[in-house]
């Protein structure tokens, strides 16, 4: 395997979406790769086709983050492969979609698990070893869903609100410690997060397919902001706008608005 000048960088959801993504531009630059995801086989295959392509070297670690004990069981066996991670990216997630009267608590448990603690968990253990030697990185995958309310996916928004204070609060904590720390704030984007959701058929989704992001676009928008030190960046001009708009109007109007966005299209039972 080749080497590099770069260091390695560990991304979570690495072999889909955003987090696909992040792992091209990553490895495009030099950098070797840990790629967390729960399937052996998209692991592998994601680890060769990169592997070949930009020469870098790819190691994989099946491991389901929805378990507890799942993201201690990521650091241990980087530790355990004698791995230094000089680039962290929190990028797996999920969201349920439906509303909370209705679904199901189980599964928004686990959401919490992966989307909450997962993240916490990585982040500290890292973090701890990247203030020591005064140098690292770390990417937040948050959303503006953490700066929106959201009907009929309250859990979810709820998560990436937590994500975002969090973040916010680690830039300061971390100045003058050579360690930058990012929060990535995409908005609605082309990848499966949505099947996994079960929210096909939101209005959004059903109705205005063609707006969402491509995620080649956020992922670039993200490592730039990474690499420039930057504390925050909002993913595409739409997203800008309705975020900045949100921070002026009520919360119930805000609220609303996203309502529509994501009530059930007209068109699910045609």
């Amino acid at each position: 395997m080749a080497s590099n000048n770069n260091g390695w960088a560990l991304i979570t959801g690495g072999t889909s979406g955003i987090g696909l993504e992040l792992a091209k531009l990553f490895a495009d630059k030099g950098y070797n790769l840990v790629i967390v995801a729960r399937a052996q086989q998209e692991l592998d295959k994601t680890a060769e086709e990169i592997s070949k392509l930009y020469g870098v070297e790819v190691q994989s670690i099946s491991k389901d983050l929805f378990e507890p004990n799942g993201p201690f069981e990521v650091y241990d066996e980087v530790k355990a492969r004698g791995i230094q991670v000089d680039v962290l990216v929190n990028d797996a997630g999920q969201g349920q979609y439906g509303l909370f009267v209705e679904t199901d608590i189980h599964r928004e448990l686990q959401i919490i698990q992966l989307n909450i603690a997962a993240y916490l968990i990585l982040t500290k253990q890292f973090l701890k070893e990247m203030v020591g030697r005064k140098n690292g990185k770390i990417l937040q995958v948050a959303s503006i869903a953490g700066k929106l309310p959201g009907p009929y996916q309250s859990v979810y928004h709820a998560t990436k609100a937590f994500i975002l204070s969090h973040t916010m609060a680690l830039v300061n904590e971390l100045k003058d410690t050579g360690v930058t720390i990012t929060a990535l704030l995409p908005g609605a984007t082309d990848t499966d997060f949505f099947h996994k959701a079960e929210m096909e058929d939101a209005k959004m989704i059903r109705e205005d397919k063609d707006s969402l992001a491509d995620p080649a676009d956020v992922a670039k928008d993200g490592f730039e902001a990474l690499m420039n030190g930057e504390s925050k960046v909002v993913s595409g001009f739409k997203n800008k706008l309705q975020t900045t708009l949100s921070n002026v109007m009520p919360d119930s109007l805000v609220s609303a608005q996203m309502a529509k966005q994501m009530e059930p299209s007209s068109e699910e039972s045609k």
